[in-house]
């Protein structure tokens, strides 16, 4: 080719090769960086539970209480916590470690604040929440229903469960001892108490 109809390349510009680089090299971070996460997770679905909690007490912002529940303040409420006696109405999302659902609230549910009355991981926690607080717990298969499960094809034994919380409202133990006392004045009085019809029918049958 003559130098008359040669064609020089331009010299490409300092600024132009920076940015190119620059590309290549958030290209192959953001490679190794999927490719670390899917190994990350294969490693994290093979741990035990026990492995698992390990690893995941040493993440920033999850606390672990003596009992072994862990948890971690997604948003922080405002007021008091639950009281003993109480109740908390609640939005949640339960899943597995691999991320499967097995229960979901499609309103507000009340909880009591009371030994026996739900899971002992789930009733530790409800005591650490406040209105309008958000929060990811871990409860260990101890804490939850370990080998006895209500639903073993739902729930299988020495499950861990992870669940996603909200808290719409608190009740204090004055407030729910009022609307059980409102229940039963609306139900009336029981069966051959004082001012109540007698069973059997009307009189003279």
């Amino acid at each position: 080719m003559s130098s008359v109809t040669a064609v020089p390349l331009q010299p490409v510009k300092k600024s132009v090769r920076i940015w190119i680089w620059l590309g290549v090299v958030i290209a192959i971070a953001a490679a190794f960086g999927l490719a670390w996460m899917g190994t990350r997770e294969q490693v994290m679905t093979k741990m035990t539970n026990e492995e698992f909690l390990a690893w995941n007490k040493t993440k920033p912002n999850v606390k672990t209480t003596a009992s072994g529940l862990q948890y971690e303040i997604l948003k922080d409420g405002e007021g008091p916590t639950a009281q003993e006696g109480g109740a908390v109405f609640l939005n949640y999302e339960g899943t597995f470690r691999d991320g499967k659902l097995f229960d979901k609230s499609q309103q507000p549910t009340p909880f009591p604040v009371q030994d026996g009355a739900s899971i002992p991981g789930f009733y530790e926690a409800l005591k650490l929440m406040k209105k309008g607080g958000e929060y990811r717990l871990w409860i260990p298969a101890n804490l939850a229903y370990g080998e006895r499960t209500p639903d073993p094809t739902r729930l299988p034994p020495n499950s861990m469960l992870i669940f996603k919380v909200s808290v719409d409202r608190l009740m204090t133990p004055a407030e729910v001892q009022a609307m059980m006392q409102m229940q039963q004045q609306m139900q009336g009085p029981p069966p051959g108490a004082e001012g109540a019809p007698p069973q059997g029918g009307a009189p003279g049958q």
